[in-house]
């Protein structure tokens, strides 16, 4: 079979996201209809609801799976694993306790739509999963132990996740709020969100990009990347900071959504071989994909309600690696 090459599924992928888009936009409490007719866009009312919830909640959907897929394909890349994710080193853990603290001394709101508030919501969500990388990186003592490092991933995200429910507990009075937000919810996305993580993906993917090469490199091996004249001490801090904004921004803007940042780099590579560039890119694509599309399917599964994205991804994104771990299995048996 002839493979396709990057530039033909990144085209691909784009207009699948395009699609998806304008199918997001018309679903609303009554289902679906076509919302970019002219009898439809005539009415200020529907003209309205367009423009000002679905369309920017639809756009912030696929905006923060696209910064869940590159912060996936990032931490996979530096920790040379493809388990790693956000949510196993522990920075998803870090930046709810950062929305946590910061809503409870500040005041704040996860369904605030100032940018203003937002933008304090994602500084706190990456100096906490600053906080979290940090802390796994020293009990695991480096990145040079797998094992050490997941184990440590896992201490971490357990006891920031207990930090943060106790200082919801001390504030009783953002309790719901950081309902929604750790179930996951797109729901509050507006423009001013929309930008913030439009601003953060345009930021985090040039970073990424320029440590593409490290990327490579460190594929081979430390050892080759170092006789190489990589700098690894550099690329290390580098994207250590584009994962913790990436996945800050994210979170802060629509909560924990699992599975994403895991599902969308290997759904990239279990259909294209390609550099780390390449890879970078088309994850980000993916996740947006993905999100976008399960955040459609949440809002119309079921009638006249929504079902919160987070956990829908949960069990799509399960289901996915379940049917992948079990096709390697057959392949292996072969």
């Amino acid at each position: 079979m002839m493979l396709k090459p990057t530039w033909f599924w990144t085209v691909l992928l784009m207009v699948l996201s395009a699609l998806v888009l304008l199918l997001s936009t018309g679903v609303g409490s009554q289902g679906w209809e076509w919302p970019w007719s002219a009898q439809a866009l005539a009415d200020p009312v529907q003209a309205q609801i367009l423009w000002d919830i679905r369309l920017p909640r639809s756009l912030g959907a696929w905006l923060a799976g696209a910064l869940l897929g590159l912060s996936g394909a990032v931490a996979q890349g530096l920790f040379r694993n493809p388990l790693a994710d956000p949510y196993l080193l522990g920075s998803a853990s870090g930046a709810s306790l950062g929305v946590s603290v910061y809503m409870g001394a500040w005041g704040g709101s996860f369904s605030a739509t100032g940018w203003a508030t937002r933008l304090g919501m994602t500084g706190a969500a990456f100096a906490g999963a600053v906080l979290a990388v940090v802390l796994t990186l020293m009990l695991a003592r480096g990145v040079h132990q797998t094992l050490r490092l997941l184990l440590a991933g896992v201490v971490v995200g357990v006891v920031l996740g207990a930090v943060t429910s106790l200082a919801s507990l001390l504030h009783p009075e953002v309790l719901l709020a950081m309902q929604g937000f750790l179930l996951g919810s797109t729901a509050f996305v507006g423009w001013s969100a929309s930008m913030t993580m439009a601003w953060a993906l345009l930021l985090c993917l040039g970073l990424a990009l320029a440590m593409a090469r490290v990327l490579d490199a460190l594929a081979l091996g430390e050892s080759t990347a170092r006789s190489l004249g990589m700098p690894l001490g550099l690329a290390r801090v580098t994207l250590i900071a584009t994962l913790s904004l990436a996945t800050g921004a994210a979170v802060a803007q629509t909560g924990l959504i699992a599975f994403v940042g895991l599902a969308a780099p290997h759904a990239v590579r279990s259909r294209i071989h390609t550099t780390h560039a390449g890879l970078l890119v088309l994850s980000s694509l993916m996740g947006g994909l993905l999100l976008l599309a399960a955040d459609m399917l949440a809002r119309s599964v079921v009638p006249a309600q929504e079902l919160p994205v987070g956990a829908f991804t949960a069990v799509l994104g399960g289901g996915y690696l379940l049917w992948r771990m079990h096709a390697g299995q057959k392949g292996g048996a072969a």
